[in-house]
């Protein structure tokens, strides 16, 4: 009996009782080290690995919303950055967009849309601005607007092409003039922005300049309040505006910035007649402290003592009517010689 039982547990290892069959070494492998643990980030499944992707996920998700929401938005609609390119959505803001001739790339429009006069009218301006329609599912829009409300209408409108400040002076150079423009120090509503396009375009001027930071920039807003002028005039970016002051010094320009405290009053200032930069700062700040030390004189626009100051679009406005009618008088004195 013994020894079928010593037989049966060499047969079976996994008995309790008796002796066991070994390995004879082939298991050598199984008992060798494996090295340090890693730690919970790097093991898949652990815990802290789940929590560190779900971190990152939620860092990935900011950041996308902070890109969409980069521009604002308010009122009947609104605008968000998606790279470098502007979108305006809602109704309303995409029929003004559209039938102020601001550029667009493509109007995206939700599937299965509900039709009233606003889309149909968004339908017309984009078609007859050959304009192309892109069909999209609302999910893809509330992703584009970064969950903004955007009543099923998306304008994609294409980034603005600044010029260097530099361009301003060769486009007064080859039309055989006096270089005139216009410097915004510290203007941050695009509205302003626009009217003073509109108005530099008016009156003869060769170009706006705009800090490239901290500043409106040519938004979808800024192109409709030019009314098309910025089409047609060129808007420079300076990465630092008192240097670019500076250089259009050198270049034999006078630098006249407009304070309500400054040493001369605007019909005073012939020195309009040649080649001046014109600089206009925010209302509320006025300029800055360094551009107006670099100015060349600073000129106050003549006011009752009811209003305290003038926005910068009217402001520059003013400046440059009077700029305008000093040299047709100059012209016209020439052309009598």
């Amino acid at each position: 009996m013994a020894g079928n039982s010593q037989r049966r547990n060499r047969r079976n290892p996994g008995s309790k009782k008796g002796a066991s069959v070994g390995t004879g070494g082939h298991s050598r492998r199984a008992l060798e080290g494996k090295g340090p643990t890693p730690p919970g980030e790097a093991r898949k499944g652990h815990p802290k690995q789940r929590a560190a992707n779900a971190a990152l996920k939620r860092e990935r998700d900011a950041k996308a919303r902070a890109g969409m929401r980069r521009a604002g938005a308010g009122g009947r609609g609104g605008r968000g950055g998606a790279g470098s390119a502007e979108l305006v959505f809602g109704r309303n803001s995409v029929v003004e967009a559209l039938q102020g001739d601001v550029p667009a790339n493509a109007l995206y429009v939700q599937q299965f849309i509900d039709t009233d006069d606003r889309v149909r009218d968004a339908f017309q301006a984009a078609n007859d601005r050959g304009i192309p329609l892109m069909e999209a599912p609302r999910p893809q829009l509330d992703q584009m607007t970064g969950g903004m409300n955007h009543q099923g209408l998306v304008l994609q409108v294409p980034p603005y092409e600044y010029a260097h400040p530099e361009d301003l002076l060769s486009d007064a150079a080859d039309a055989g003039q006096d270089a005139l423009i216009i410097a915004l120090d510290g203007v941050t509503d695009s509205r302003n922005l626009g009217a003073v396009v509109r108005s530099a375009a008016a009156f003869g001027a060769h170009g706006v300049v705009i800090p490239e930071r901290r500043a409106a920039g040519m938004t979808a807003g800024a192109w409709k309040t030019s009314s098309g002028a910025a089409a047609r005039l060129p808007v420079a970016r300076a990465t630092n505006m008192t240097r670019t002051l500076e250089a259009y010094q050198k270049a034999g320009l006078m630098v006249v910035g407009l304070a309500a405290d400054g040493e001369a009053e605007l019909g005073d200032l012939e020195l309009l007649t040649g080649p001046v930069v014109i600089v206009a700062g925010s209302e509320g700040k006025g300029l800055s402290r360094l551009v107006s030390e670099t100015c060349d004189m600073r000129v106050r626009i003549p006011m009752s003592g009811l209003t305290e100051s003038l926005n910068a679009g009217v402001a520059a406005g003013i400046v440059l009517y009077e700029a305008a009618r000093l040299r047709a008088k100059r012209q016209a004195l020439s052309a009598e010689r």
